[in-house]
């Protein structure tokens, strides 16, 4: 009994390997490495369609090529949006439409761990206020503290992180 077991097995073994091999491999997203301004506007409208009456922030990408992605986001004015920390990414953003208030630096209000490289919080105590308008370009340092408050209607953004490039021993 023994041996037809081991047998069926054996038997069974290079049929789920040939199944296995036979599997087309799982290709990677193609880079999107252009966005005309009419997409840019049709993802504005997209997002004002379509994100939910208590959604803070609908994102979309623009363009994409990793490990750097482009964003649309989508803010409308309250909807508390959480304060963030990336601690190994930059964050870089310009004002495509509207206004409102970003705060960086201070400390998050009752932080907690999204992931292992992101915090969240309620809010920030402490920090400076900046008010935003269309056009403006903002660069937020890794392990800042950031967090967009008192939006004017709706603020549109293109945010982009920039992980933070590898340091190399002169040595």
């Amino acid at each position: 009994m023994r041996a037809q077991v081991l047998g069926t097995l054996l038997t069974l073994v290079p049929v789920f390997a040939l199944a296995r091999q036979s599997a087309p491999p799982v290709a990677p997203p193609l880079p999107k490495l252009f966005a005309g301004s009419a997409d840019v506007v049709a993802m504005m409208a997209k997002a004002k369609a379509e994100r939910k009456p208590d959604q803070a922030n609908f994102v979309q990408p623009i363009v994409q090529l990793a490990p750097y992605n482009a964003n649309l986001e989508y803010r409308a004015a309250g909807v508390n949006a959480p304060a963030s920390v990336h601690e190994r990414e930059a964050e870089m953003f310009y004002v495509v439409d509207g206004s409102g208030t970003l705060v960086t630096g201070g400390k998050l209000r009752e932080e907690k761990r999204t992931n292992a490289e992101n915090l969240t919080g309620t809010g920030i105590d402490g920090g400076m206020s900046r008010k935003l308008a269309k056009g403006d370009w903002v660069m937020v340092p890794e392990k800042t503290a950031h967090w967009f408050t008192q939006i004017d209607g709706t603020l549109v953004l293109m945010s982009i992180h920039l992980p933070h490039a590898p340091t190399t021993d002169s040595k």
